[in-house]
């Protein structure tokens, strides 16, 4: 299978196999009005298999979102046919305003204007808890 290659846009590489379309569907790629690559199971020598996403332009990315539901992702920044830049994402120290707290009681679920935050207490786990109430986060399914 060949994909044509980007001459301006974002490749967002090493995505957990089975996590390309939840990734899709999180960063509203569908509303998009440019082509949008997905390759799900790709071949890889570091993963076994992964996922690839190719947007046929170049948007702004929640880099927090990304890592926090995947750690690892390689955002790749493509102009004029060549990269440009070249990162590779890791789990956010905090995350405010992507994961709903499910504790009835935390202040967040009574004052709505306040902003949800979760800090990340245990990297090997991925555990993150609510600033206000130490309520662990919901994992990310994908």
């Amino acid at each position: 299978m060949i994909i044509g290659q980007i001459k301006d846009g974002i490749v967002l590489d090493h995505i957990t196999a089975g996590r390309g379309m939840y990734i899709y569907d999180i960063l509203g790629l569908g509303k998009l009005d440019c082509t949008v690559a997905m390759i799900k199971n790709a071949e890889s020598t570091k993963l076994g298999k992964k996922d690839i996403i190719k947007v046929g332009q170049v948007i702004d990315l929640d880099f927090d979102v990304l890592g926090y539901i995947d750690p690892g992702i390689t955002v790749n920044i493509i102009r004029d046919g060549k990269r440009q830049k070249r990162q590779t994402l890791k789990l956010p120290e905090r995350v405010v305003g992507i994961i709903k707290c499910k504790n009835p009681r935390c202040i967040t679920s009574v004052e709505q204007e306040l902003t949800q935050e979760f800090k990340l207490v245990n990297p090997e786990k991925k555990l993150y808890r609510c600033i206000y109430c130490e309520s662990a986060a919901p994992k990310i399914e994908s």
